[in-house]
């Protein structure tokens, strides 16, 4: 018999038309899954954590919808998963059926086809994850803020879901859910769905997700989680040792929320909540719906790196609700995000703290320009026989920020934000790939206001490697003051305590820092140091660009602030270039060995893949 919340979801799925659209896209490379036939549009989760195995266990159920007549398979993706046994359900009985888990690739994982008696329309696969799955972190209390409980969390973007259910993983197709999760009775689940702000003391939990998400996006944590509401819509999920801290520093998000709505349209996910994570975390954050999880290391105390939630947010129109089809249009997920992420920041906090942060990102596009190969600086990258990891650069984030940017120069910004809501609300709950987007764009915007961008343009953003000279190129005033007092120190024209740092943002440091000579003598990198105390900065982005820049003059000064911040922290855009910046000189390969050593078992897996491969390089 079929629960009430999946009467309720056949009801959604309708008022969402979630009959597929991935038929009209390119094939997803990445996926084994057969879903332009055969597509879950629902799935149930019945899952123990078991922290003693470090693993999940249990079964997920799959609802179907057929796109074409006498499919005999249902095929999913797994990636190191225990199989036990397959059911289908027809009649009313549940029955096994044959399944084949075939050889594992080391990109997608391993096949599992399943045979479909006369199209059934439900699926029950009994499995369970195993230790090293890649989308899982398992933590011991050491590792934790509390040192006292474990902590374990999910990160599955781009193709990691697939190592913790049997799934059809590809972010062209959507799913609604609901899980049955099952913990130690001092141990917390949340989800990326409605979470219940009371702690349930039998440890059995129930989760709804009635919208429908890609896969990637259905996530999981459990650990000693506690709550903390913020306002109407918002609230704080972490271990009680960083709770009020992260209150106070993410204040603002609700403003975020209004801010957006006025912009962009309806948030459609009715609460937004935040999930701060230990160190360990690799990303910045993850922007799983209702529920985002975010890294420790942007709380700072005085909300100078809360661009982090604005992008999170962003995610909620672009990205969550308008999905990249297949992971090389990424771009249509992280550049359309980051320009909502800075139009969030301008309205919340002002224009002047906007172009700061605009500005930061290109100069942070081009260095990296120059060391990525071309093929990797185009936005509809080629990434067939890859990782779908590797098409992660600033290159999505930036230059596709920047070809937005472009756009509205080139249109003006009401009628490119009339464009954007109606782009959001045209492909609500839907994917869409760049072929897709062009054409919508050439008819909702360029076809509408002629003269203004030609369809050559628009080709050179997208296909052409690099940036087009017709990029916007932002500057600050803020910054142009910061470079007049670096220049002044360096004539000697003036002395670092004339510099009226007093009042400076950490976009100004980070500006400041960044664009200090390759060449800066040691001495006056030591003086800055006792001026200013730049190894010890407790913010995390200060503390990177100085130890980056310490670590490239091979001063030895920083070396045990630089070992205590390398084990501290998970964070890849962190600790990655710190890292590869060691690597480089080979003096340095037994100390840089000698951290990893001790850093590596706190690492999430897909930290350890990275700096692993750095290491193999040398």
């Amino acid at each position: 018999m079929i629960k009430p919340f999946a009467r309720i979801i056949a009801i959604i799925s309708v008022c969402f038309s979630l009959s597929i659209t991935a038929n009209q896209f390119e094939k997803d490379w990445h996926t084994y899954s057969n879903y332009q036939d055969v597509v879950s549009t629902h799935i149930v989760l019945n899952l123990d954590v078991d922290f003693n195995t470090k693993q999940l266990k249990g079964s997920i159920e799959h609802h179907l919808k057929y796109n074409r007549k006498g499919v005999q398979n249902l095929v999913l993706d797994t990636r190191d998963l225990d199989i036990h046994r397959v059911e289908t359900f027809r009649c009313g009985v549940w029955s096994d059926t044959t399944f084949k888990l075939s050889e594992r690739d080391d990109v997608k994982g391993s096949k599992l086809t399943i045979v479909l008696p006369r199209m059934s329309k439900r699926v029950k696969v009994h499995y369970n994850s195993r230790p090293e799955a890649s989308g899982l972190q398992w933590l011991s209390p050491i590792q934790t803020a509390g040192k006292k409980l474990p902590f374990m969390f999910s990160q599955s973007q781009a193709i990691h879901a697939r190592s913790w259910m049997p799934i059809q993983d590809t972010p062209a197709m959507r799913v609604s859910y609901e899980a049955n999760i099952h913990t130690a009775k001092n141990l917390r689940p949340i989800m990326s769905a409605k979470n219940d702000p009371k702690w349930n003391e039998n440890g059995d939990y129930h989760f709804e997700m009635p919208q429908p998400i890609p896969t990637y996006l259905i996530a999981i944590a459990a650990g000693n989680i506690h709550y903390k509401k913020m306002s109407k819509q918002t609230a704080i999920y972490s271990e009680p040792e960083l709770l009020d801290a992260a209150a106070a520093e993410f204040i603002d998000t609700q403003a975020m929320i209004d801010a957006t709505e006025k912009m962009y349209g309806k948030y459609r996910w009715t609460d937004y909540d935040l999930l701060i994570l230990p160190p360990s975390f690799p990303f910045g954050g993850m922007e799983n719906p209702r529920l985002s999880f975010i890294t420790p290391t942007v709380i700072a105390g005085d909300k100078s790196l809360v661009s982090l939630i604005a992008h999170e947010l962003a995610h909620s129109w672009s990205g969550n609700l308008v999905t990249n089809a297949t992971w090389r249009d990424l771009w249509l997920n992280e550049g359309f995000t980051s320009y909502v992420e800075n139009r969030i920041m301008e309205e919340v906090f002002g224009k002047d703290r906007a172009i700061m942060e605009q500005a930061l990102a290109y100069q942070g596009l081009k260095e990296e320009l120059v060391d990525l190969p071309k093929a990797d600086t185009i936005l509809h990258i080629v990434i067939e026989g890859r990782d779908p990891d590797d098409a992660f650069s600033g290159v999505p984030y930036t230059k596709g920020q920047l070809f937005l940017m472009f756009l509205e120069e080139r249109f003006g910004r009401k009628d490119f934000d009339s464009f954007l809501r109606q782009y959001f609300d045209d492909h609500a709950f839907g994917s869409i790939d760049t072929k897709s987007f062009t054409r919508y764009l050439k008819k909702n915007l360029i076809d509408r206001h002629t003269g203004k961008v030609s369809m050559a343009e628009v080709k050179e953003w997208i296909n052409e490697p690099m940036l087009p000279a017709s990029s916007p190129k932002p500057t600050s005033d803020v910054f142009t003051k910061v470079k007049s007092h670096m220049d002044s120190w360096f004539t000697n024209d003036t002395t670092l305590s004339n510099i009226p740092t007093k009042d400076w943002t950490v976009h100004e440091w980070l500006f400041f820092i960044n664009n200090l000579p390759k060449d800066i003598s040691l001495d006056r990198l030591n003086k800055l140091d006792s001026q200013f105390s730049l190894t010890q900065s407790t913010n995390n982005e200060i503390a990177h660009a100085w130890l980056l820049l310490n670590i490239k003059r091979n001063n030895p000064v920083i070396n045990k602030r630089l070992a205590d911040y390398m084990i501290s922290i998970g964070r890849r855009k962190l600790i990655v270039p710190l890292y590869k910046a060691l690597l480089e000189t080979e003096s340095k390969r037994a100390f840089t060995q000698n951290i990893y050593n001790k850093a590596r078992p706190g690492y999430h897996p897909l930290a350890q893949g990275t700096i692993d491969a750095l290491f193999a390089k040398k």
